[in-house]
Parts: structure tokens; C-alpha cells; sequence
């Protein structure tokens, strides 16, 4: 049988003795994220890259990851701040991006908090495409983001499209205060336009060549089984009634009456898409296709939802707040 012994056994010396490799320090972290079993997916999708962001976050570092050199050298205090956010991360299950205020969109970078869901759509991929095959970048002359959040795609669509105007709508006040601080962060408060608005109720009669939207879409089985870090997003833009289509079926029901000929209506539904598919079985959905994965996007032409007119008068009718990424 081995001896307990009641002597103080050597200990570590503490981290304050020991200058740091950045990369040391980074893969520190990500060694304690992945026992702590956090989710990822709200702005990273790996540990090393969410341990990257909170420890350059807490040196006042910019860069990505995967481009860390390890030459430099971190400081004892310097490290057990960045531990320390790494600890707050793991024991409030807050997501890393809530943590740093900073994302990324499309290429651009947006300052973020719990009052807008955390940019991560597909969306960015086709927004850089500038919305190729479907339309004609000269011919676009208004765009609207329906639930704007952030800001994001409004912002993006507005660097893609030079000479476009670009309204932003969102039901809640809160998040619009956050897409005014991300227009200036860019420059754009004289091309896009901040609106309040339950869905189109306060467009009046404008119309637009691209309605694109990002709307709530999660039914209540799947928002009650979600990862704790989704607790931390609003769930105005999260919760969309029992089957996820409250807010998708007022789109559908009115998008038509404020798109212009040819114009387009591109709604990402994510794992609702089913639902969707079922739900509308007589409207001629493309379903769009991503190069860097994602899915659940449709696209519907002017011309679509004026033929199947009748399908979308048939939507049940649904009085329901739209606010977004």
C-alpha cells in the first residue's frame, strides 16, 4: 500500500515566474475550452481559434489564429487576464464574440453585444457574390435587410452595391442602436437608412430591387434544446413560434407587393427548411448552394411570388415581431 504523506508535495511555481509563449498560452486555452465542452459556432467553430480570440482580445492584440506566430512573448499579468476571460467564458457559457464586442461579416468587421444575435450567416458568401447569377449589380438601385441586427447585412450590401440606397429595418430599438454604431464604425449613415418596423409596417410603399432577410426561424422544440451560449442572444430574433415560420410566412405573404420587377426575395431559413418545403409545397423555391457550407436560403423572383399569388394569400395570418441578425 502506498504512504499518504501529509508534506507539502513541490509545487509549480506560479505563473508569474514564467514568461509565456503566445502560442503556448493559446493552446493553453484551448485545452481547457475543449474539457469544458463549450459550444462553438458563434463566430469560431474549433477551440484553438475561440482560445485565440479571447487571449489577443485580452492583450489588445488584433489577427487571426491561425496566423499567431509564437515568438512573442506574454507577460505573467498579461497571461492570467487572458486565462481569466478564458475562465468567464467556460463558467458563463457567454459566447466569445459577447466577450470581444468584435466580429467579422462578409470581410468587414462589426462591433457586436447580447442586444443583436451574433452575425454567422451564409448570407456574407452571396452578398460578395453581389447576389450573382440573379441579378444585375448595375440595376440595383434599393436593397432592404428585413431584421437587421447588427447591422451586418445591410452594411455589406451596401459595400457591394456602391450607388445603392439600403434600408434597415428591425422591430426592436435596441438592436437598431447597435447597426448605428457599426453605419458609423463604416461610414454608411448616408446610404442606409435605419428603420423601425414589425416586419414592412412602417416601408409604406417603397419597393426594392433585393429584400433580403435573415428573420427569426427556430420552432420551440429546438429553441428549448439549444446550447446555453444561445441563452446569451436575444430570443426575439431567435424564437419564431411553434413551427419556426411566423415571421417567414409574413415575408412570404407581403414581400411581393414591395419588390420590383425582377427583383428578388432571399430568406435564410436554416434548419427550418423542411418545415418550409412542407409548409409551401406549391412555391417554386431555389434553394441556394454555399461554397464555404451553410444552407437553409431561398430565392423567389418578383415573378414567382406574383404567380403563386395565391399560395401566399393563403399563409395563415401571423402578427409577429421581425429582428435579426
Amino acid at each position: 500500500m502506498r504512504k499518504l504523506s501529509h508534506k507539502r508535495g513541490a509545487a509549480r511555481p506560479p505563473l508569474a515566474q514564467h514568461p509565456t509563449a503566445l502560442r503556448e498560452l493559446i493552446g493553453r486555452g484551448a485545452r481547457r475550452l475543449a474539457r469544458a465542452r463549450v459550444y462553438f459556432g458563434h463566430g469560431t467553430d474549433n477551440a484553438w481559434d475561440e482560445s485565440a480570440a479571447l487571449v489577443l482580445h485580452a492583450l489588445g492584440l488584433s489577427g487571426e489564429g491561425t496566423q499567431i506566430r509564437g515568438a512573442r512573448r506574454v507577460r505573467p499579468r498579461e497571461a492570467e487576464r487572458a486565462l481569466a476571460l478564458i475562465g468567464r467564458r467556460i463558467a458563463t457559457r457567454t459566447p466569445v464574440v459577447y466577450l470581444t464586442g468584435r466580429t467579422r461579416f462578409a470581410g468587414l468587421e462589426l462591433y457586436v453585444d447580447p442586444r443583436v444575435l451574433i452575425p454567422r450567416s451564409p448570407l456574407a458568401e452571396l452578398i460578395e457574390r453581389r447576389f450573382a447569377p440573379w441579378v444585375e449589380p448595375s440595376a440595383v438601385h434599393r436593397v432592404l435587410d428585413l431584421g437587421t441586427g447588427s447591422g451586418c447585412i445591410a452594411i455589406a450590401c451596401a459595400k457591394a452595391f456602391g450607388r445603392a440606397r439600403v434600408d434597415a429595418s428591425d422591430v426592436s430599438g435596441a438592436a437598431l442602436a447597435v447597426a448605428r454604431i457599426n453605419l458609423g464604425k463604416h461610414r454608411l449613415g448616408r446610404r442606409v437608412r435605419l428603420v423601425e418596423s414589425d416586419h414592412f409596417r412602417a416601408l409604406g410603399r417603397r419597393r426594392y430591387d433585393i429584400i433580403v432577410s435573415n428573420p427569426p426561424y427556430v420552432g420551440a422544440r429546438e429553441l428549448a434544446g439549444l446550447p446555453p451560449e444561445y441563452a446569451h442572444e436575444p430570443e426575439l430574433a431567435l424564437a419564431a413560434g411553434r413551427d419556426g415560420l411566423r415571421s417567414v410566412r409574413v415575408i412570404l405573404r407581403e414581400a411581393g407587393r414591395h419588390l420590383r420587377p425582377r427583383g428578388i426575395l432571399v430568406v435564410e431559413v436554416g434548419n427550418t427548411e423542411g418545415a418550409v418545403r412542407r409548409a409551401f409545397p406549391g412555391l417554386p423555391f431555389t434553394w441556394l448552394q454555399f461554397e464555404r457550407g451553410g444552407g437553409g436560403v431561398f430565392l423567389l423572383t418578383a415573378e414567382q411570388l406574383l404567380t403563386a399569388g395565391a399560395v401566399v394569400a393563403a399563409c395563415p395570418e401571423t402578427r409577429s415581431a421581425s429582428s435579426s441578425r
